[in-house]
């Protein structure tokens, strides 16, 4: 998988890795932040969080656009500095929502001109013959660096929130920020008689005052807690340079790549001209998958949103210490190595030096994770941000597995073509929402779930008397995850594959288009969740995603036309 592949595709995968951390810091605390910062309802936050990634995705069309004139590494490097700019800005407590909103917008636009042109460089280095076969494995590697750069992310994101909040001698609580911006808003009775009492609970332990006074501390408690999170944004700023650093240091090493269509006819290069009517049909094939990918975006990128949500209000707070090794991040790191020690021991291909490396990482492994677990107490408190870990984990470690049976069925003459490989990623989104649904209906002892907007008109607060295992949410992201790979790194190089050579930049920012508008729609999705049951909001989506993988499979013919 690794072999042979040009010096360009770690550069520039490399670079992705350090602003995709900084991107999945600022996402894994997006929710968080504006609830603890706003302490608006969940149906307003859904569609805050729907209109930034509708403008995150939308942007690179015209960044696409900008760079097919341009040139993709002047308009990439704009990008860098302009996400660095809104990221210093969020870095600051903002003075007022119209601020927060214009930094999230300079991170949006930052985006745009980054993320799609990113992608053109990727597919134009594999335009050289001797590379061309590889490409389908280049795009899952630079995947994967996104998915390691995501997987720290949120561990970044709640080390620095609890840090800040320490320092003001608070610890964080999934129940406070609902419930403290409820009192603030009415001490009276914005907070009902059944969740009062625990509400002055937890401030006095907190405080250490019996007779605490909630008002001020709400009023405390929201600023400590949007502040820790400004220093989430911080971090996110940090990883913008060391992106910028590599993309810039090491530019000899995909230069060559980064030539628009127009500049290579000016050369005298070999340029492939398509006739119209075979430009017309590659785009056409190209908005049909468009089309397909909307309703997958929707439904995946409720991580932050409803997904981040489940975990807070539906999701056990504390965990026993086998599950906990799973939220603490030097044992989860102890765990992957040991599998990753495992792997090179058994495989037939390791070599010596590989066996040795194998044997180091299993010890070591386990030596670390048995001194962290020894630390660990009988009950933990987890995080609802650190779900987020779990997609790019299992990425990592799954993308090796999807390549091989890609390649085994390529050697056993039954590839499957990428448009189909999408249409199966759809229905395995389904699968993975049907989990949520069960969980859903029998809750945590047969007891379905209670929806939010009764929870919030029973107690004032947001979080549910009946809490579920882990375990769903876990399985729920790992099945995401296989879709995903049938997916989002096959659909890149479909595009990269397809797109007529003089629209490469706006194809890949129409890709991203349609990603714009699926998490805009993902947003729309906090509304059903808000006042449906919960097995209604979780049924819509596997219906969406069903529909999403039927329609693909009907136009397939066209579509695998297309890449002949």
């Amino acid at each position: 998988m690794f072999k042979g592949h040009p010096k360009g595709l770690y550069v520039l995968a490399l670079s992705n890795m350090g602003e995709r951390f900084g991107y999945y810091t600022m996402l894994a605390i997006f929710t968080l932040f504006i609830e603890a910062k706003l302490g608006i309802p969940e149906s307003e936050i859904g569609q805050i969080w729907g209109i930034f990634l509708a403008a995150v995705y939308g942007l690179p069309i015209i960044g696409g656009l900008l760079a097919d004139r341009l040139g993709y590494g002047k308009v990439v490097v704009l990008g860098i500095i302009t996400m660095f700019i809104g990221y210093l800005l969020l870095s600051y407590p903002p003075a007022s929502p119209l601020l927060l909103f214009s930094s999230l917008f300079i991170i949006a636009l930052g985006t745009g001109f980054f993320k799609g042109n990113m992608a053109v460089l990727l597919g134009n280095i594999y335009e050289d013959e001797k590379y061309r076969s590889m490409q389908d494995n280049a795009f899952n590697i630079y995947y994967m660096g996104i998915n390691i750069g995501a997987f720290f992310a949120p561990f970044a994101a709640i080390g620095m929130r609890n840090l800040f909040l320490s320092f003001d001698n608070f610890i964080y609580n999934a129940k406070l920020p609902v419930l403290a911006h409820s009192f603030i808003k009415d001490p009276i009775g914005g907070v009902k008689e059944s969740a009062l009492i625990e509400f002055k609970q937890i401030a006095a332990a907190m405080t250490g005052n019996a007779n605490v006074d909630l008002l001020a501390f709400s009023k405390e408690y929201v600023s400590s807690l949007s502040g820790a999170y400004n220093m989430g944004f911080a971090i996110a700023a940090a990883a913008i340079i060391v992106s910028f650093i590599i993309f810039t240091a090491f530019k000899k090493y995909y230069k060559y790549a980064d030539v628009t269509h127009k500049k290579s006819k000016q050369a005298g290069a070999s340029v492939i001209e398509l006739t119209a009517e075979q430009t017309k049909k590659r785009i056409v094939a190209l908005i049909l998958v468009f089309i397909t990918v909307i309703f997958f975006w929707m439904a995946f990128h409720q991580n932050g949103l409803v997904l981040t949500y489940f975990a807070k209000n539906f999701t056990a707070s504390s965990v026993g210490k086998f599950t906990y090794a799973l939220f603490d991040l030097p044992a989860l790191l102890s765990i992957i190595a040991i599998i990753m020690g495992i792997v090179f021991l058994v495989l037939k291909s390791s070599n010596v030096l590989r066996r040795i490396i194998g044997a180091v990482l299993t010890i070591a492994g386990a030596i670390i994770l048995y001194i962290k677990y020894g630390t660990f107490q009988d009950i933990n408190p987890i995080s609802p941000e650190t779900f987020q870990a779990f997609n790019p984990i299992f990425v990592v470690f799954l993308t090796p597995v999807v390549v091989t049976f890609f390649t085994y069925l390529i050697r056993k003459k039954k590839e499957i073509s990428s448009p189909k490989k999408i249409g199966i990623g759809m229905f395995i989104a389904a699968a993975a929402y049907i989990i949520l649904v069960i969980v859903a209906l029998i809750g945590k002892d047969g007891g379905m779930l209670d929806s939010p907007h009764f929870i919030k008109s029973a107690t004032g607060g947001s979080v549910s008397s009946i809490l579920v295992s882990p375990y769903w949410l876990i399985s729920t992201y790992f099945t995401l995850t296989i879709a995903e790979l049938f997916l989002s790194p096959m659909g890149l190089s479909f595009v990269a594959k397809v797109a007529p050579p003089k629209f490469k930049g706006l194809m890949q920012g129409g890709w991203l288009g349609a990603t714009a508008l699926g998490n805009y729609l993902s947003g729309v999705i906090a509304i059903p969740y808000a006042n449906f049951q919960l097995w209604q909001t979780f049924t819509l989506l596997v219906v969406t995603s069903l529909i999403s993988g039927i329609f693909i499979f009907s136009v397939m013919k066209r579509l695998e036309t297309a890449t002949k």
